[in-house]
């Protein structure tokens, strides 16, 4: 059973302040660039909430989550932390979402229009989420400050609303470090902040096929692996192809791209893709139009990230694999079956 915390606890006791972390509030004031004014509080995420394992997880599927969203429009999410203050990532991801199409200007380069443009798509954001700006545990300013929990919580209410099935880790709490300054020099406490919700059994999303395959027994993955490959093979042998390594083989993206178009009726033009990828970005490209297909297709389900791919990761790359193995393992296709264009 887990046990919630409030959205901001009370300051945790002095004996555990003093015994946890003065590294925390050393690394605190050290991260801040600038100086507090009398009067300003101001909150700091500390190193070992940073490391959180499940802190990170939540990151990790709202990026990709994100990615694959905006994957037709080729934008690409490294840091949740350094892309989404300037307010471009936000604007295509809300009009991906919302099917709006808001009237800002598509690019801002300079700080004052960067900041005109968040300050219009949050506002369209908070209607849209039917959050008060007062009640919103966000503000342009914390998001164009960079402020990674304000962030979060943003994206987090936007995958609530727009996409509740996102399997996120449920119960993610780190702690805080607040700091302040007072006539008597700069006070701190350590607060903890609750980012997701506990989860109840009716609640929790139901849990990933893939995340429960790869704790079994290496024979139970071997077992599933050696059934896709069976598949797999059986289509490729009509353009004399075969594959013995799905870990590695689909890594630029070459033998995923034929096999869709294979599976699915589309002929790809040798122009829109790389045939021989001599570069991680050629390799990247290719794994990306693959990715963009199944989407177009209803088959990508769940958010995968095309560089997971091209660095070879098994889970991602089995997962794309099994959802034309899911759609295809029953269907008898004819050789002669017409061709069409992708979409």
């Amino acid at each position: 059973m887990c046990v919630c915390a409030c959205e901001a606890v009370g300051p945790i006791s002095p004996r555990g302040r003093d015994a946890g972390s003065r590294a925390d509030l050393q690394a605190a004031i050290h991260v801040s660039c600038s100086p507090l004014f009398p009067g300003e509080k101001r909150k700091f995420l500390p190193p070992t909430s940073r490391n959180n394992p499940k802190f990170e997880e939540l990151q990790k599927v709202l990026m990709d989550w994100i990615n694959a969203e905006l994957l037709p429009e080729h934008i690409v999410v490294r840091s949740l932390e350094e892309d989404i203050f300037d307010g471009l990532i936000l604007h295509h991801l809300f009009q991906k979402l919302s099917g709006l199409k808001l009237d800002v200007e598509e690019i801002a380069l300079t700080a004052a229009s960067q900041r005109r443009k968040l300050t219009a798509v949050l506002e369209s954001v908070d209607q849209s989420l039917q959050v008060e700006e007062l009640q919103a545990k966000w503000s342009v300013e914390s998001i164009f400050s960079k402020d990674l929990l304000a962030t979060l919580h943003l994206l987090v209410a936007l995958a609530k609303r727009f996409q509740p099935d996102l399997p996120l880790p449920t119960n993610v709490q780190v702690e805080v470090i607040t700091m302040e300054r007072t006539k008597s020099g700069l006070k701190s406490e350590k607060l903890v902040e609750q980012l997701t919700e506990c989860g109840t059994d009716k609640d929790q999303p139901s849990k990933d096929v893939f995340d429960e395959l790869f704790k079994l027994a290496p024979e139970k993955v071997n077992a599933v692996k050696e059934a896709i490959v069976k598949f797999v093979n059986q289509e490729l042998d009509r353009l004399g192809l075969s594959v013995q390594n799905l870990d590695t083989q689909f890594a630029d993206g070459v033998i995923l791209l034929l096999l869709i178009g294979q599976l699915e009726g589309f002929f790809l033009h040798l122009k829109e893709f790389y045939l021989t990828p001599s570069s991680p970005a050629e390799m990247l490209h290719n794994v990306t139009l693959a990715l963009e297909l199944l989407k177009e297709e209803g088959l990508l389900s769940y958010p995968v990230n095309p560089e997971d791919i091209v660095n070879k990761d098994a889970k991602s790359t089995l997962r794309i694999l099994y959802s034309l193995f899911r759609k295809h393992k029953l269907k008898d296709k004819s050789d002669g079956g017409p061709q069409r264009s992708p979409k």
